[in-house]
């Protein structure tokens, strides 16, 4: 369709006026940000180190830094997370070796001492090169366990460790949150019980209704918080493990490192749930 045809109330002098407008604003747009790179890059330089580096000078969330327990922020940071992978890197190794790949004790024990000696500056320069985060600390392991480099992420893909450290960072989440809710509800219950002949006055429909006493308001609130509970535990006992399913699900990388033994795929995938505190995992995945 031609452009007279798209615009038939618009002569060509006014698209000509449109264009141009467009043009100007594109250009100025491009000036602005030109602009606005160059001054957030002088205002770096001019910054102390102090700021640059603190942890002032960084986004963070009132979610960590107000309301969060000390174990639940750790559960879900950075040390935590890339740490996990290295033990499920290490839990792999473990069942490839029990199901008779050449990997040596000294690998392992290699893997096992370096799991929480995370060079995160290194690991931040790998990525830039590599432009892949798993493949960034795999060469970063691999650069303290220089006798277990080759068989590091071992036929595994990326999800490997993203998946199955979100799943177990979940459960652990559960598990933090769980015997505190059950704390609350047991000193709750305490409280009602301290509390049973208070009277008070009860409402319905927010207005004032009748007496009741303050022991039993708090039972309502005890009952709220056993339902959370109990849909807490059955979340937390409904998680399974991804497992070891190779890059697209079909674990065709372990048949091969397995030279064509389904069975002993199978047995990998089952020791090394078990070895990450799993009963269960996921019988189809991506």
């Amino acid at each position: 369709m031609r452009r007279s045809q798209r615009w038939p109330y618009i002569t060509p002098e006014k698209r000509s006026i449109v264009f141009r407008c467009i043009v100007n604003i594109t250009k100025y747009r491009w000036h602005w940000c030109k602009n606005l790179e160059e001054d957030m890059a002088g205002s770096t330089t001019n910054s102390t180190p102090d700021l640059i580096d603190g942890e002032f000078s960084k986004y963070r969330s009132p979610l960590v830094s107000r309301y969060a327990s000390p174990e639940m922020a750790y559960n879900f940071s950075e040390l935590k997370k890339f740490s996990t992978w290295r033990k499920l890197w290490l839990y792999l190794a473990k069942a490839q070796q029990m199901l008779g790949l050449h990997i040596t004790d000294e690998q392992l024990s290699e893997m096992e001492r370096n799991l929480s000696n995370i060079d995160f500056e290194r690991a931040a320069l790998e990525e830039k090169k590599c432009r892949h985060d798993v493949m960034a600390h795999v060469h970063t392991f691999a650069a303290c366990c220089p006798k277990a480099a080759s068989i590091i992420h071992l036929g595994a893909t990326s999800a490997y460790v993203g998946d199955n450290t979100d799943l177990m960072v979940m459960r652990d989440g559960f598990d933090i949150l769980l015997p505190k809710l059950a704390r609350c509800v047991q000193r709750l219950a305490v409280f009602a019980d301290q509390h049973k002949e208070l009277p008070c006055l009860a409402y319905t429909h927010l207005q004032p209704a009748q007496l009741t006493t303050v022991g039993k308001r708090a039972c309502l609130w005890i009952s709220d918080l056993l339902m959370d509970l109990n849909n807490l535990k059955r979340a937390r006992d409904d998680l399974r493990f991804r497992g070891v399913k190779g890059t697209t699900g079909t674990q065709a990388s372990f048949m091969s490192l397995f030279e064509g033994h389904p069975d002993k795929v199978d047995i990998l995938d089952k020791l090394v749930t078990e070895m990450s505190g799993f009963q269960r995992s996921y019988m189809v995945t991506l």
